[in-house]
């Protein structure tokens, strides 16, 4: 976006929203319009370009009868033009709400207010006459009115239930307006404008309470959010309404997609302002993905919408933002949701490989165990998976297979692990086998030179692979893979013959930063006994590492993965936002940056050692960021698509062929690393 700094969440795909919940007096014209404004330009002085706020609350709505009365009808017309006017410089637009007299008969509209003008006007498409609620005494249904214009101070303005509101210079920020019942029919008029383009929903309520109604409501919102695809922001009439009969809590919230933004405090005595950030393009991209949405899109009128364009005034100054950006998106950070995120993912893992076993007619799973991560959780899901089979653990042939570079430490917690488990448990010392392909293929190492390339490391992971294929063969067994989700992106496996190849392979779609936590949960509850979550515990403290170029000491593994393709917990922030949304790099690195820079205050997972709480600043990002893109688009997809079966465990996404992701393999990553370093500034 011309002139917005690479700082602000403008020229990022966002767009700061916000909910008023102003004090009103029943009545009280002026007193109302003096709070909208007020709260009008705290929103301003926060960078927010739509404000909304409640249903009728430039008179308040517990008028009754007195919206009959011709003054309290001429005081709210010239409150909204008053307040058009005391706005003009302000930067963002103004959904208010007021009741207007139209060719003899009245309207509980909504007026949208910007750069000093009316805009446009939409009508209460459904009037509630039930319970509580005697609207219809007052107003009638504007779910007819369609292409119509009224007279507003000397001016003609849109009037109508077919109004979209499109914010120019802003990509993708379409706005549509309902009014409280509106959203509680069945089929919200909100659900026909997001198929017309709209992304931001708004609803001016008041909406009385009750014990039970707030959660209610949210879950409204939540769920029109979702099935939408689009953010919902939803106000509330607070205090200073009448309490002749009703009571009225201010629940104001705004909700992204089903998840929710942020809310108002219920019942407070004071005029108040929430805001977010809504990601726009996240919202653009999932609908794009989504082709039922799409299909519904075609079948959908277009036509019948009036789109009014709103000169947007986006900030040219930084706006950082609100909203955290999780460091671990694959990862919850409350407890109690990463509770719910390891029980999921481990049934599903779990299901998968306990069904692949019933259908092959395969009694016997079969796991290379290096004493790292992934085979440990290969290990920990096929042992869940015999009990689900009701067969024994003792069925499951785990084979560790010590090569050149092989540490005391993997190799003790391997046999630690395979004992506390109750597995059947194997050693097979490769050096002898790929020494004689070192000397079939004329290998230096052969030759005693110490020659540790490519080829040295590979005849080592294709050795282990052939040993494991075989004695699924001669026990009639199944070889479950061990490789995950980041190792495919990041095409860290070798090819065909080595770990990039299995029967099953139940870790394909599931993160290391998933993973880690995957086993700290087995391990921190104890569900294989304490001796087992003592291995545990030291495998989460060992270095990544592929084990396949000696080094000084064998005590503990000489190679470090993350030194050539990067943290796995930096390029599994990448991975996400650019595999799940298609996120352009730079916003990419100006999340990350959110998240991890020095300056963040992000919250830890609480059960994250201290000493592995890293951060980074803005070239360590780009640089590993670079890493991914080269790889993820450039070099590895081959490899991605011809990988085994596996079951998909997150919304996140898996790197099938068969399910999220397929892609060319001979595509070229240019695009990519241009648009990074084009648009990040400051970094070499």
């Amino acid at each position: 976006m011309d002139g917005v700094p690479y700082e602000s969440i403008y020229r990022h795909g966002f767009v700061r929203v916000a909910v008023g919940v102003p004090t009103v007096r029943v009545a009280d014209v002026a007193f109302n319009v003096d709070q909208t404004i007020r709260l009008a330009r705290e929103a301003d002085a926060q960078g927010v370009l739509l404000t909304v706020f409640p249903e009728l609350g430039l008179t308040a709505y517990t008028n009754d009868d007195l919206f009959h009365q011709q003054a309290l009808l001429r005081a709210a017309r010239d409150g909204l033009l008053r307040l058009a006017g005391e706005t003009e410089q302000l930067i963002g637009a103004f959904l208010v709400g007021l009741p207007l007299g139209i060719e003899g008969r009245l309207y509980n509209c909504a007026a949208l207010v910007q750069g000093g003008c009316v805009r446009g006007i939409v009508p209460k498409s459904h009037i509630p006459n039930y319970r509580e609620f005697y609207e219809r005494r007052h107003f009638v249904p504007g779910r007819e009115c369609r292409g119509l214009t009224v007279s507003l101070g000397g001016e003609r303005i849109p009037f109508g239930s077919d109004l979209l509101f499109e914010f120019a210079d802003v990509d993708g920020m379409v706005v549509h307006t309902e009014i409280c019942e509106d959203l509680w029919v069945p089929i919200p008029p909100s659900s026909h404008a997001a198929l017309a383009g709209a992304t931001i929903l708004t609803n001016l309520s008041a909406s009385n309470v009750t014990i039970g109604k707030s959660a209610y409501r949210r879950s409204l919102g939540s769920q029109q959010s979702a099935r939408c695809v689009a953010a919902y922001l939803y106000s509330a009439a607070g205090d200073g309404e009448s309490t002749t009969d009703l009571a009225f809590d201010g629940d104001a919230h705004i909700h992204e997609n089903g998840r929710l933004l942020c809310a108002s405090e219920r019942f407070s005595t004071e005029s108040q302002l929430i805001s977010a950030d809504i990601h726009l393009d996240l919202l653009i991209q999932d609908r794009m993905r989504q082709t039922s949405f799409a299909e519904l899109v075609s079948e959908t009128k277009t036509d019948e919408w009036r789109r009014v364009e709103i000169p947007a005034n986006v900030p040219t100054g930084p706006i950082l933002p609100k909203r955290s950006v999780p460091r671990f998106p694959y990862v919850p950070a409350s407890h109690a949701e990463r509770d719910d995120r390891c029980f999921e993912a481990y049934n599903i893992q779990v299901a998968g490989l306990a069904t692949r076993l019933r259908a092959a007619g395969i009694a016997r799973p079969v796991i290379g165990i290096s004493g790292g991560l992934d085979s440990t959780q290969a290990l920990l899901v096929a042992c869940r998976a015999m009990g689900r089979l009701d067969r024994p653990r003792d069925q499951i042939l785990a084979v560790t297979m010590p090569g050149f570079a092989t540490s005391e430490r993997t190799r003790t917690n391997a046999w630690e692990l395979m004992r506390t488990l109750g597995v059947e448990a194997r050693e097979i010392d490769i050096r002898e086998s790929c020494l004689q392909m070192f000397r079939d293929i004329d290998h230096p190492f052969a030759r005693g030179e110490k020659v540790y390339d490519v080829t040295f490391e590979n005849v080592q992971a294709g050795e282990r692979t052939s040993h494991l294929f075989r004695l699924a063969n001669l026990n009639g067994g199944l070889v479950v893979g061990t490789g995950d989700l980041s190792e495919l992106a990041l095409g860290w496996a070798t090819y065909g013959v080595g770990d990039h190849m299995s029967h099953y392979a139940v870790n394909s779609s599931v993160p290391k930063t998933l993973i880690q936590y995957l086993i700290r949960w087995v391990a921190t509850t104890e569900a294989f006994g304490s001796d087992a979550s003592k291995v545990l515990l030291d495998i989460l403290d060992t270095e990544i590492s592929p084990e396949l170029v000696p080094g000084d000491d064998d005590k503990t593994p000489s190679q470090r993965s993350e030194d050539t393709i990067g943290p796995y917990e930096l390029q599994d922030f990448h991975l996400y936002y650019l595999s799940r949304y298609g996120l352009r790099p730079s916003t990419v690195a100006w999340l990350a940056e959110q998240a991890w820079s020095v300056e963040t205050r992000g919250e830890w997972p609480d059960d994250l050692p201290v000493a592995k709480r890293h951060q980074y600043d803005r070239t360590e990002i780009v640089r590993w960021l670079r890493v991914f893109l080269g790889r993820f688009f450039g070099t590895s997809q081959f490899k991605r698509s011809c990988i085994p079966n596996g079951p998909k465990v997150g919304s996140g996404g898996s790197l099938s062929p068969r399910g999220d992701w397929r892609a060319p393999s001979d595509s070229s990553p240019s695009v990519w690393i241009d648009e990074l370093e084009r648009n990040v500034p400051n970094v070499e």
